[in-house]
């Protein structure tokens, strides 16, 4: 490409990108099923709640998504997910031994009066037994047991706990204890707990089943599996209800029918009534209303970034593999997408780095947000490039807005 060219193609990168962060609209399909009054027309009386369709990650239903919530007992599968990934990384094994400490026994277990497997003090339990402690019968003793296991004390294995929240992407979510006892201090919300359900389900599918295990026999003591979505008819598999005092009653769940999964979490019902049956009515409305809808294919270029100092002036983005999203099967909704990134990026840039996403807009719902991998590498370019480039960044918004009012004019 001959410098005059390489000139212009700059220019026009420059000229059309804005000075801090890009955001550009990626498509802007034409009207898709639904209308946002349909996709929302679905109402819950729970103050919290999201739905999601587990194999596109689309939001179908939110409701106050963001809003804190104490999380009680649904904070044991935040625990569950360290252990899990504790046993997949072979640090632990389900037959590892953990030794039930006083400290377990006495505020989780028989004596503190609350949920519990009955481990006897003083005396070790399998990893496996525990986490079905913790996660069928909700066993506090079961907890604290694991958090002492993995990470000698519970105050330490918190920190596990929120370091691998930050990991999967919950943003607004803090961890204190391994059980779910109040503390001012943590707090979790539906889309972060639907994350969390999502990341276990696709992370371990070899320890997930534990979530619908239907009993527990400890201390010769039998114990039922006190989620009730198991046995309420919608095909659910997981993963915990709870209550807290003066918050309400809370569920995370998972449910397959027809071969589609969809996670669900309502936080905040007034009674374990209200909780099932606006939980089986969030779900059953989402296994009917939608419908799958591919938007981009795999490897198709989505958007485009700029490069600073490299061989080309931009450089391709893509998902890992086709991107797809449920739509409502009937209205007149509008589905737009726009890439957004920081940039422009600096060479070299290698093949199938992280560095923006893709943020799909469904109505007024925010169906999808997910990452963009540049589709090739950009070397460092030439002395001439680089000029260019410098060229462009030192001419100032004053100077670019004269440059683009002039190619405006040539253009008429």
């Amino acid at each position: 490409m001959s410098v005059p060219s390489r000139f212009a193609s700059r220019l026009f990168a420059a000229l059309t990108r804005p000075a801090v962060a890009l955001a550009l609209i990626a498509i802007a399909c034409a009207p898709l099923p639904a209308s946002a009054q349909q996709a929302q027309g679905f109402q819950t009386s729970v103050p919290g709640a999201v739905l999601i369709d587990f194999e596109t990650g689309t939001i179908l239903y939110e409701k106050d998504a963001d809003k804190r919530f104490a999380p009680g007992t649904l904070t044991k599968v935040m625990t569950a997910d360290v252990v899990f990934a504790q046993l997949k990384a072979g640090k632990i094994a389900l037959d590892t031994p953990f030794m039930v400490s006083v400290n377990a026994w006495k505020r989780g277990g028989g004596p503190s009066g609350g949920a519990a497997m009955f481990a006897e003090v003083n005396k070790p339990a399998p990893v496996g037994e525990l986490l079905a402690g913790a996660l069928v019968v909700s066993g506090n003793d079961a907890a604290i047991a694991l958090a002492e296991g993995v990470a000698n004390t519970e105050s330490e294995f918190s920190q596990m706990m929120n370091a691998e929240a930050k990991a999967i992407g919950m943003a607004n979510s803090e961890f204190h204890n391994a059980t779910g006892f109040a503390d001012s201090g943590q707090y979790s919300t539906a889309r972060d707990l639907g994350l969390l359900a999502a990341h276990i389900i696709r992370t371990y599918p070899t320890y997930y089943p534990v979530f619908a295990r239907p009993n527990i026999e400890w201390s010769r003591i039998k114990q039922r599996n006190r989620n009730v979505l198991l046995d309420a008819g919608l095909g659910a598999d997981g993963l915990q209800v709870g209550w807290v005092k003066d918050v309400g009653y809370h569920a995370l769940g998972s449910a397959v029918q027809n071969g589609q999964r969809l996670i669900v979490a309502t936080l905040g019902a007034r009674s374990e009534k209200e909780r099932l049956d606006e939980t089986r009515k969030l779900l059953e409305w989402g296994f009917q209303s939608f419908r799958q809808r591919q938007i981009f294919t795999a490897d198709q270029e989505i958007g485009r970034a700029q490069v600073f100092g490299g061989s080309q002036g931009s450089v391709g983005l893509v998902a890992k593999g086709p991107v797809s999203i449920l739509t409502p099967r009937s209205g007149n909704e509008r589905v737009t997408a726009r890439v957004v990134y920081t940039g422009p990026l600096r060479a070299p840039v290698a093949k199938g780095t992280e560095v923006g996403r893709m943020q799909v807009t469904r109505g007024q719902v925010k169906a999808l947000d997910i990452p963009l991998y540049t589709a090739e590498d950009v070397p460092v370019g030439s002395l001439v490039d680089r000029a260019l480039d410098g060229g462009m960044t030192l001419m100032g918004d004053s100077v670019r807005d004269l440059m683009k009012k002039a190619l405006a004019k040539v253009g008429k």
